[in-house]
């Protein structure tokens, strides 16, 4: 009985972990990646100025 309330226990807590994953990290994440891609282009672009042949 007991090895079933660990199964029970150890299904449930596997759950909720995947759906922490699914529903807040993997968003939080790609939303990171992204905005940091986007605020290191806009610093390189201060930097070395805006992408294009030089006039």
């Amino acid at each position: 009985m007991s090895s079933m309330d660990d199964s029970t226990r150890r299904v449930r807590k596997e759950t909720r972990l995947f759906y922490f994953l699914i529903i807040v990290l993997f968003p939080l994440l790609s939303v990171a990646i992204v905005g940091g891609y986007g605020f290191f282009v806009w610093f390189l672009q201060m930097l070395l100025g805006p992408p294009g042949p030089p006039n």
